[in-house]
């Protein structure tokens, strides 16, 4: 039976533990703030690891580094250390660099919450394949886009410009509508283009989400930097986004 350890138990992180242990795996989950339950919850991250034959870390980008320097004391020899946070390239770099383990680069291209081990995954780096082997069969559609760690950090970032923008697009829209008199007709007219599920996902999610997506959409517009592209459209949706995440009292993340 293999062993996972979870580090993080947010939304997503405890949606993919409760489905691996369902799934038949050992899971050990740590999380600062909560516990879960069906499944071994460990006294710390270090408690987590130490036995682990696949280590998932599922928190938040600006907590990935300190998360992983904790625990690498105790990553028994032969573990495969994955990062799901969503990051620029850059931090997924000097994570693998700075972990004495096989590394794998995850971004989670979907609604995890909603889809949990269903949900879509692209991976790059050294530990790639080694990942996909594992966790193909497990039900996670796994897809390998790269051998450096960042690769896949990238195209999620990519992908981020366009369906937060649009969201954010739409957000604007309506908000204009709205101060227009005619938001209804505006929300049916944009229905009619992309359908109604997708854009009650795009509002939905960002008010639900606005926090950590201000965070992702700022990690989308530096790498849009380093690519030599100006991030008009990103740089915009953080702004749209902010005000949606204030306007519903979360904490920045």
């Amino acid at each position: 039976m293999i062993e996972i350890a979870v580090l993080g138990l947010g939304e997503a992180g405890g949606r993919l533990a409760a489905d691996l242990a369902a799934a038949g795996c050992k899971v050990r989950g740590w999380d600062p703030v909560r516990s879960l339950e069906g499944i071994t919850n460990a006294d710390s991250g270090v408690d987590a690891v130490r036995s682990a034959d696949v280590v998932l870390s599922i928190n938040a980008a600006a907590v990935a580094l300190d998360v992983a320097v904790g625990v690498t004391a105790a990553l028994p020899d032969g573990v495969l250390y994955a990062d799901l946070n969503t990051a620029g390239p850059a931090l997924k770099q000097e994570l693998a660099s700075a972990l004495p383990a096989e590394f794998v680069d995850v971004a989670l291209v979907g609604v995890v919450p909603s889809t949990g081990l269903q949900t879509a995954a692209l991976a790059s780096g050294a530990g790639a394949e080694r990942f996909a082997g594992i966790f193909g069969p497990l039900g996670m559609p796994v897809e390998v886009v790269g051998s450096r760690p960042g690769d896949a950090a990238g195209l999620k970032l990519l992908r981020s410009v366009f369906m937060k923008g649009l969201a954010a697009v739409i957000i604007e829209s309506l908000e204009a509508a709205g101060a227009a008199g005619a938001e209804d007709r505006l929300h049916a007219d944009i229905a009619a283009v992309i359908g109604e599920p997708l854009l009650e996902r795009l509002l939905s999610g960002t008010q639900a989400h606005a926090a950590r997506r201000v965070d992702e959409m700022k990690a989308a517009a530096a790498y849009l930097t380093e690519l030599g592209v100006e991030p008009r459209i990103a740089s915009a949706t953080v702004a749209v986004i902010e005000q949606v995440r204030d306007a519903r009292g979360q904490s920045p993340a």
